[in-house]
This record gives structure tokens, C-alpha cells and sequence, in this order.
């Protein structure tokens, strides 16, 4: 049996052959029927029965890195042909790749790696995945059964370290029981509450041969667990006797299909909309109830508001500490309604009145025809006096080498259609705050990790899922060092991905911090080598340009953006350039300070 951490499953029922009744010795029996001869069982090695069953399950790309233990499957993805194999330089990238496409689509994505080293190095993007409840199955090579435990070559128990970083995991044992595992792998991390699951297969389990008399159907998401119905209607009841209502989305809104739902809610009763860093693009930028991030770095009056409201709903989200601030100064007079799909979630930082364990889409739509219309005039008008007084004010938006102008002026050119991916620092809250998404699955970052090197290849699987949009990377000059051997995959696989690198030559965001709360003694945040990555792109075969040198800067990035294949766009930004308004660490949500340090807790009046 494999080793996994999953419940037993039910042998499937078999039918059975019957025998035909005789109603008496009187009677002719009929002439049996010719017996059609049974389809030959299928021979094969493990590793071409996990090919033939990703090809059952859709999947068109892998992407990875070869290695002895490993290399029978790799042998098996040579002769059939029929998956493109994405050839990254890092193991970490493999698993964003994975990501990318994962995140786009909603549909889980595969990556491999070998045993040992290959297996370490992509378990950080397995827990950047597990954290943003991301569906990725992650195929890894073992030593041979007969060397587990013994410190063999490349050897490492890649079950057991990624027990904590994965939805699920699998060890197998023998060949036949990649026919169930492999499906089960693709269920489980589409069902519920999506995340990774990974299957670890030694090599002698991918060489021995084994006979498929039929192939198991391909691994589904699980059917959506619907909510108590009188939880249903008691939330409706909430948000009828509510004055001053306001909605929370998460993540979980824009992984279950729950935006077009939500809005419809907000829109019929008249309820103003927040979104975490996870939910961006639940409610489109523009729209009247949007307001935008809600947090750290959110608008001032987002937060006002929230700390205004009777009532929060909140859907899909955690009550991340980035989203709340100290958590109970948070929203201190509203009565909660919380709706997710992993109970684990339900009062687990902030106590719910009402906690609905249910899928979000599922609940929202029931929840959608019980809910009053109402205008909520006085409510929606104080929130409109919060965001005139209290709004965001990005300065510089006209230049378009500026932090805020570049985000700005490469949304005008690329338009609503592209998808957007960054990587972790200043640049990723600037985008955050400032850039107008309309659509969810437009937005692509790493939200619970935070990982560094994220970006850049997690905009390549988006380029990979959906060819026929442009895909912005906005990243920063720290962050792409992470991964920046990959700009040579993105040129390899002709990806159609902009990256826009705003580079101070520092760690921005943490320099920040320690200008801010460490009496500005800044330390190991400051690069003393200046990189020239306009070289450094052209060295990969990618094309690049600097912004910060050209005459018509914005000219510049028009062509850039607009001719088909990777490009970079090297845009200089002076590291006293801070991203605010913010939060500071285990502060409330209200007691957020400007780029002049001072505190801004008073309220509008």
C-alpha cells in the first residue's frame, strides 16, 4: 500500500457475472451467445501509467528539472510526446511555473523534480502553494525502495519534510497503485479548500511493469459542500437588520468562482466591498462599492470604514495579520458573519456571531435571493465622505518612470485583458494599491509566504495557460535576482510576459522598515554592486530596454509592451522612495502613518 495521509477508500464495486436461470429440462436452452474477446490488459512500466494518466486528467504542460531518479518517468514523457515538458534551472521555479498556471486557470498543474536536492528545492514553492490554497500536484523521484532509510545517494524523506507544506502527500510502493494515486492526487487538490498534494515515487516503482486491464477515470474535484440552509437564511437576516454593512473577500471568493456572486449581494444591498491582497479583482477596481485593499497598505478610508461598519461578511478570507493589524482593535464594533469552506478557519483569530462552513460560490448563491434589496443611502454616502477625505493619494502618477506612473501607464497600454503577476516587496503593495483590476485570476501573487522570486516564473505558467494574453511582471531588483535564471526559460518557451523591474538597488521594502522602526540604522538592505540588467536579459536572449536613459521614456515602454515576446524594462527608482500609507507592525488598522511619519489615527469628521 502506499504510504499517504489520506482516509481508506472503498474498494470500487465490481459487477459480477450472473448465471442464467433454466426453467425446465423441457425447455431449449439457447444457443450461447459468442463471447467477444476481452481486451488485452495494457503492459506498461509505472512511469508511462503516470504519463498516460496525466494525459487523462488534461494535462498539456510539466515543468521541471531531470535527475537519476526521476529519469524513467522523463523517459516516459520522451516516447509518448504528447506533454510539453518545461526545462526551468531551478526546482523552485518548476513549482511557480506550476503555480502560474494553476492560478490562472484554477485547474491544477503539475511540476517534477528528482530526489534529494531537486525535492528540497522545490518544497518552498509547495508551501507558497499551500499557503494561497493553490492546486498543484508535484511528481518527485525517489531512491529505489530497497535504499530508503539507508542515507543513499540523493537521498532525503521528502514524505516526511513535506508533510507541512502540502494539502496531502503520497509515498508508492508499488506501480499498481499509481492507477489510484494519481487520480486521487488531482481530486484532492482541486476538492475544498484547493492545495498541493505531492506523490513521491522511488525509481523502482517507475521501472517495474504492470498490466491495465481498464484506466481509472481521470481525479475530479469533489461536489461543493453546501452550507446549513438555516445558517443561510440567518445570515440574510443579519445583513437585512444591518445599517451599516460591509463585505470582507479573500482568496477563497476568487478560487471557488464566488466574484460574480458577491458582487450581485453587494450591488442588490447596497454594502460596500473590501478585498485582501489574495482577493484583488473580486470586485472590479472601478466599481462604486470597491474599495480597494483592505490593511496594511490599504487606502486610509478603506480601513476607516471597516472600523465604522455594524456588520462584516466576510467570505473566503483568514483574518491574515496583514489584513487586520492588531487583530482586536479590528472592525471593534461589528457583529461577524464568516463564510469559508475549512471549518479548521471558523473562529480560529476572530470570533464569529454566525461562521458558515460551506463552499464560498455555493453559499453566496444561496444566500443571493434571501437578501432584501436596500439602497443604504446614508451608509454609502459616509463611505463616499471617507474616500474623498481619506483616499489614496499616489503621488506622481503622470511620470511614467516613477513607482506609481510605471504600474499606471503599462495598465493603459497592456489593457483589462493581461494578466499580472509580481513578486514581494514595495513594488507588489505599490501594484496592489494602484493598479485597475477588472476580472478575478487578473492577479497573481504570493500573499501568505511571501516568497521572493515568485514573479518571474509564475508569469511564465500564466503566459503558458493563456497564450493569447500579454502577462506583466512587476518586480523589483532584489526579488528577481531570486529567480532571474529563468528569464532564459521565458525566452526558450517564447513566453509573451513584460517584465517591469523598479530597481533601487536594494531590499526596498525591509529598508523601509528599518528606516521607519529601527532608527533608521540600515544594515545588509543596500547592494554595493550596481547590476546592469539590461545586459544581464540581452546575455538570456531577452530583449531589454532602460527606461531611465531613454529621451522618450514612455514611448519606450509603449514598444516594449506592445512588441509580441519577453521583454525587460529596467525603470531606476531611488531607494528613499517608501510605499505608503502603512501600517506599522502589531499596530491597529486605524493607526496607519504617512510618508511623513506621522500618525494619521484621527477620524474624518
Amino acid at each position: 500500500m502506499s504510504r499517504s495521509r489520506s482516509r481508506d477508500h472503498a474498494a470500487e464495486a465490481r459487477p459480477s457475472a450472473g448465471k442464467a436461470a433454466m426453467h425446465g429440462s423441457k425447455t431449449q436452452c439457447p444457443a450461447p451467445e459468442k463471447q467477444q474477446p476481452a481486451a488485452r490488459p495494457e503492459r506498461m512500466t509505472g512511469a508511462a501509467a503516470v504519463v498516460r494518466m496525466l494525459e487523462r486528467q488534461g494535462v498539456r504542460h510539466v515543468a521541471g528539472i531531470p535527475g537519476g531518479a526521476s529519469l524513467p518517468l522523463y523517459d516516459a514523457l520522451a516516447a509518448r510526446g504528447s506533454i510539453r515538458h518545461i526545462l526551468t534551472r531551478h526546482e523552485q521555479a518548476a513549482g511557480f511555473i506550476a503555480q502560474g498556471m494553476a492560478r490562472a486557470t484554477g485547474v491544477p498543474a503539475v511540476c517534477l523534480a528528482t530526489s534529494g536536492p531537486g525535492a528540497t528545492n522545490i518544497l518552498t514553492a509547495l508551501a507558497d502553494a499551500k499557503l494561497d490554497s493553490v492546486p498543484v500536484v508535484c511528481i518527485t523521484g525517489q531512491v529505489p525502495t530497497t535504499l530508503i532509510g539507508t542515507d543513499a545517494f540523493q537521498e532525503v524523506d521528502t514524505y516526511g519534510m513535506s508533510i507541512p507544506v502540502t494539502k496531502h502527500n503520497f509515498l508508492v510502493r508499488t506501480a499498481q497503485e499509481l492507477l489510484t494515486v494519481i487520480p486521487e492526487a488531482f481530486r484532492i487538490a482541486a476538492s475544498g479548500r484547493p492545495g498541493p498534494v505531492l506523490v513521491d515515487i522511488p525509481r523502482d516503482v517507475q521501472l517495474a511493469t504492470l498490466e491495465v486491464d481498464s484506466w481509472p477515470g481521470p481525479g475530479l474535484p469533489d461536489a461543493p459542500l453546501m452550507p446549513d440552509m438555516e445558517d443561510v437564511v440567518g445570515a440574510a437576516a443579519m445583513i437585512d437588520e444591518a445599517e451599516r454593512p460591509l463585505m470582507y473577500l479573500g482568496g477563497g471568493v476568487i478560487s471557488s468562482g464566488a466574484a460574480p456572486a458577491a458582487r450581485r449581494i453587494a450591488e442588490k444591498a447596497g454594502i460596500p466591498v473590501a478585498m485582501t491582497l489574495m482577493g484583488l479583482g473580486a470586485v472590479p477596481s472601478e466599481h462604486p462599492l470597491s474599495l480597494g485593499m483592505l490593511g496594511m497598505h490599504a487606502a486610509r478610508c478603506t480601513n476607516m470604514a471597516m472600523e465604522e461598519c455594524d456588520l462584516l461578511i466576510v467570505a473566503g478570507a483568514r483574518f491574515d495579520d496583514r489584513a487586520t493589524g492588531r487583530v482586536d482593535s479590528f472592525c471593534p464594533r461589528a457583529r461577524v458573519i464568516h463564510i469559508d469552506i475549512d471549518a479548521s478557519e471558523l473562529d480560529k483569530i476572530r470570533s464569529a456571531h454566525l461562521g458558515i462552513q460551506g463552499d464560498v460560490r455555493a453559499t453566496l448563491e444561496a444566500l443571493e435571493p434571501l437578501v432584501a434589496p436596500c439602497a443604504r443611502e446614508n451608509w454609502l454616502h459616509r463611505v463616499e465622505e471617507l474616500r474623498n477625505g481619506w483616499g489614496l493619494d499616489l503621488p506622481r502618477t503622470d511620470d511614467p518612470v516613477s513607482p506609481y506612473g510605471m504600474i499606471l501607464r503599462t495598465a493603459e497600454i497592456v489593457g483589462p485583458e493581461a494578466v499580472v503577476t509580481t513578486d514581494v516587496g514595495q513594488h507588489q503593495m505599490r501594484t496592489a494599491q494602484a493598479y485597475p483590476f477588472s476580472r478575478p485570476r487578473q492577479w497573481l501573487t504570493s500573499g501568505g509566504l511571501g516568497t521572493m522570486g515568485f514573479g518571474l516564473p509564475a508569469a511564465i505558467g500564466a503566459a503558458l495557460a493563456c497564450p493569447e494574453r500579454t502577462v506583466v511582471c512587476f518586480t523589483g531588483d532584489g526579488s528577481l535576482q531570486m529567480n532571474i535564471q529563468e528569464l532564459a526559460t521565458a525566452v526558450e518557451q517564447r513566453c509573451n510576459i513584460k517584465i517591469i523591474l523598479a530597481n533601487n538597488n536594494a531590499l526596498g521594502l525591509v529598508q523601509q522598515l528599518q528606516n521607519l522602526f529601527f532608527e533608521r540604522r540600515v544594515f545588509a538592505t543596500d547592494y554595493s554592486v550596481q547590476v546592469d540588467f539590461v545586459r544581464i536579459a540581452e546575455g538570456f536572449g531577452m530583449p531589454a530596454v532602460d527606461l531611465g536613459a531613454s529621451r522618450d521614456p514612455l514611448g519606450m515602454l509603449e514598444a516594449a509592451l506592445t512588441t509580441a515576446g519577453p521583454c525587460l524594462v529596467n525603470i531606476p527608482v531611488a531607494v528613499s522612495e517608501s510605499v505608503f500609507p502603512m501600517v506599522p507592525p502589531g499596530a491597529a488598522n486605524t493607526e496607519m502613518i504617512e510618508g511623513d511619519g506621522h500618525d494619521r489615527t484621527e477620524a474624518a469628521a
